[in-house]
């Protein structure tokens, strides 16, 4: 599984998010690309600026879903999504992809940070699990509009 803290991943994604097209259509799922592009960047809040949306720890979700966010195997497709990660609204796809550039640059400058405040869901993550479970997430969202 490859780490959005290591400069070969973090420069493969920065790429395949310049890539995106507004017309690209998903392969599956509702949003377009300007949703998905500010959906995206709701993880990366967390992870960058200690945002927690108003999620809560839930010991059943820990116990099913904590390994499953930084393994190998790919999220399933129509994957429930949480309440403060649905984007419903129209979203200008121009801002939203700078406004995701912006956090993926963000979040890769933290790749010497050693102390991560616990995730608001998962708990305390190791910052080797917090690079691949960004790179994970947004691999999936690419993958679903082919870039």
């Amino acid at each position: 599984m490859q780490s959005l803290l290591d400069q070969k991943a973090y420069d493969e994604i920065q790429q395949r998010i310049a890539d995106l097209k507004p017309e690209t259509t998903p392969l599956w799922g509702k949003m377009n690309a300007g949703q998905m592009l500010k959906h995206c960047q709701r993880p990366l809040d967390i992870a960058v600026y200690e945002k927690d949306f108003g999620l809560k720890s839930n010991v059943l979700i820990r116990l099913l879903f904590k390994k499953s966010m930084y393994n190998d195997r790919p999220f399933m497709k129509n994957m429930p999504t949480p309440k403060a990660f649905k984007i419903t609204e129209t979203a200008d796809f121009n801002l939203e992809r700078e406004n995701l550039l912006k956090r993926v640059d963000a979040f890769y400058n933290l790749r010497d940070k050693k102390d991560w405040k616990p995730h608001p869901v998962f708990g305390k993550l190791t910052p080797e699990q917090w690079g691949k479970m960004q790179y994970k997430h947004l691999n999936h969202h690419l993958n679903q509009f082919k870039v």
